[in-house]
């Protein structure tokens, strides 16, 4: 196992990471509701750096032909190196994360969902611009057990998701264990742990808002609010 090059995150160099890896599947509610396979392992996927939106940058947009669904998530914003870590070693896991992050994955849901059926890559379904908003850095003393907090995410005010991170299939080391034997995963990259149930899907003139709660309490700096609108671009999606 390797681990170097302490890293410090500010919300200009989240731009820069060199990668953003999102877990799939890691709540089994949320598993249920998309009727999809319950993994063995770490199931995992990439989204491009140029898909973050920072807070106060503008809406999330709806490109034409796109069936859009959000998806909270508890972001890790990595400090060091990591290679091939045992995921026994939580002490050097956790040593790892210097801060943390919320998100939402939004997601081309008609685009992932031809993708599963054609065996195709999701690339296109993740990696639109806007599509993965994030909140403003949360220092790692403010989130004491990354496993025991509440995320929510509304749609218009309506309570859409609304769960505990104790509900995570697969934790912390084991999730950055697993990724590190594949890919190096440098300091400022970005992991995000996976969704809880609750996923659905949002319009032009929607306003999404998000946030985490550590025992009923609101964390200010993890707040989102994040509004959708319709693309002007000329793309229109259709079925390859």
């Amino acid at each position: 196992m390797v681990l170097l090059q302490r890293g410090i995150a500010t919300m200009a160099s989240l731009k820069k990471a060199s990668k953003v890896v999102c877990i799939g599947r890691n709540y089994a509610d949320h598993i249920a509701e998309l009727n999809s396979a319950r993994p063995k392992q770490p199931f995992f996927f990439l989204k491009p750096p140029s898909s973050i939106l920072l807070p106060g940058e503008g809406p999330v947009i709806q490109p034409r032909g796109v069936n859009l669904h959000y998806e909270v998530e508890l972001a890790l914003v990595i400090g060091k190196q990591i290679k091939n870590l045992d995921e026994s070693d939580e002490k050097t896991a956790f040593d790892s994360v210097e801060s943390y992050a919320l998100s939402i994955d939004m997601t081309a849901r008609n685009v992932q969902n031809e993708a599963k059926r054609k065996g195709l890559p999701w690339d296109i379904s993740k990696g639109f611009d806007t599509f993965l908003p994030l909140s403003k850095i949360i220092e790692k003393s403010a989130i004491p057990d990354p496993h025991n907090i509440e995320l929510y995410l509304t749609v218009n005010d309506e309570v859409h998701q609304n769960d505990s991170t104790e509900l995570m299939l697969f934790r912390i080391p084991r999730i950055l264990g697993d990724i590190s034997k594949v890919m190096t995963l440098e300091a400022g990259d970005i992991v995000l742990t996976g969704t809880p149930k609750g996923v659905g899907p949002v319009v032009p003139g929607d306003v999404m808002r998000a946030g985490i709660k550590i025992g009923g309490k609101e964390l200010e700096e993890a707040r989102i609010e994040v509004a959708v609108e319709e693309s002007t671009s000329s793309y229109v999606y259709t079925e390859t």
